[in-house]
């Protein structure tokens, strides 16, 4: 009897935590986490979508949803949320929205990487070379072949990508080749998006009931009556998006410059040091992310430093032409401009070399010249002054030094009227000298 009752308490135990763990996924299938992928990709785009996989995958959610607007960004922060798609436990769809919105470049290989592919009326994807493909002419036999590579390897991602998921290679080289793109029925009739869909509900029900391959294993998705949770960017996220920016990074880089030559120029401020350090650092580290251009940079610093040269030599202005040239030159170029989206644009950059140029050519010039210029106030301006000893007691003299009376020692005795050169001061008492005939 006892043996029974045990037996009894251990199965409703069991059956307990069994419906209590299927009743736990049950409620965690029904979930749909929805990623806003909105302009260039980059590192800050591939951490989040890592994050948001992450967080997905850990909740068994039913379905992961991009939403994508780009006009493209870094093949290398690509090639990386291809593979956290790849390797997600949980299936990806694409979707192409709203109406205006593209997947240009980057987008492309997103794409196609994801189980479900969809795109809202009045978007268009395309266009994924990866490199500036086009200017032949004015390329070298060095420059063809390593642009020839990354073409064909390009081409071989994108294939392959397209062969995992069932959408039309053909078109995807094209993409890749030609620069080649698509309205969203113009995809749907090729094969390259599973359906074209109006909102996230629509697409919802749209994605219902299809079989796709999630890391080797063959799924139906039951999208039905799921509850859409919006994944938000995190601060660090946030701020790793604004410090990555071209435009961001090129301005703080800047601010470190001319923090740190402030105080340089007036040690012992404090404030432009440190204020200068944290920029520097970092734009050092946005800069680390971008994809740079060292004849830029080295343009940029270039342009500064004539500029500062020709506060201290006599160059006829010739230091100060090149030096905002080189500084507008490398602003421009400091960035790769193959890469959509990740270069500084011209009217910031167009401002801060005039900005700078005045800065550096005009204010800096009037403060240097104003601490090469004798001090004619205070009491450093009596070291060196003329004066006329007035009275004498002892080993003390009373001289008269712009017209004041001083209290004064000299290594030597003076009589009364003997003219006198101030050689030091020390608070009231100032040493002097005989003044040389």
């Amino acid at each position: 009897m006892i043996v029974r009752k045990i037996s009894w308490i251990i199965m409703s135990f069991c059956w307990l935590m069994i419906s209590i763990n299927c009743l736990a996924q049950s409620s965690a299938s029904q979930t749909a986490y929805l990623l806003n992928l909105q302009g260039e990709i980059g590192p800050a785009t591939q951490i989040y979508v890592e994050h948001g996989l992450e967080i997905a995958a850990a909740n068994k959610a039913a379905v992961v949803i991009l939403e994508l607007n780009t006009p493209g960004g870094l093949l290398k922060s690509t090639r990386n949320i291809v593979q956290a798609i790849l390797a997600s436990p949980i299936p990806v769809i694409t979707y192409i929205a709203p109406a205006g919105a593209q997947a240009a470049s980057a987008g492309t290989f997103i794409v196609y990487a994801s189980q479900i592919a969809a795109m809202a009326p009045g978007t268009n994807l395309g266009a994924a070379s990866p490199i500036d493909l086009f200017n032949s002419s004015q390329q070298t036999k060095k420059q063809s072949i390593a642009m020839n590579k990354v073409q064909q390897d390009t081409v071989a991602f994108i294939r392959s990508l397209a062969e995992l998921n069932n959408r039309n290679p053909e078109w995807a080289e094209k993409a890749v080749t030609q620069a080649a793109s698509l309205t969203a029925t113009q995809a749907l009739k090729q094969q390259v998006i599973n359906f074209v869909a109006p909102d996230v509900t629509n697409l919802l029900a749209q994605a219902n009931g299809k079989i796709v391959k999630v890391k080797d294993q063959w799924q139906t998705l039951n999208t039905k009556n799921l509850t859409l949770k919006k994944f938000a960017p995190n601060l660090r996220e946030n701020i790793l998006g604004i410090v990555a920016s071209p435009s961001v990074a090129y301005i703080l880089l800047l601010i470190g410059i001319y923090g740190i030559f402030f105080e340089l120029m007036n040690p012992g401020m404090i404030v432009p040091g440190v204020i200068g350090l944290i920029a520097l650092l970092v734009a050092v580290y946005g800069i680390s992310l971008l994809p740079i251009n060292y004849v830029g940079i080295s343009l940029l610093i270039a342009g500064l430093l004539m500029m500062i040269l020709e506060l201290f030599v006599t160059s006829y202005g010739i230091l100060a032409v090149g030096g905002i040239i080189a500084f507008f030159l490398g602003s421009l170029f400091m960035f790769d401009r193959h890469v959509p989206g990740y270069e500084v644009a011209l009217s910031i950059a167009l401002g801060i070399t005039i900005v700078t140029a005045i800065f550096f050519l005009f204010i800096l010039r009037l403060a240097v010249k104003s601490q090469q210029r004798p001090i004619v106030s205070g009491g450093e301006e009596l070291i060196g002054a003329s004066g006329v000893v007035v009275e004498v007691d002892k080993t003390q003299l009373m001289v008269r030094v712009h017209g004041e009376l001083w209290q004064a020692v000299c290594e030597s005795s003076l009589p009364v009227g003997k003219k006198i050169i101030v050689k030091d001061r020390n608070g009231l008492l100032l040493n002097v000298a005989p003044e040389k005939n």
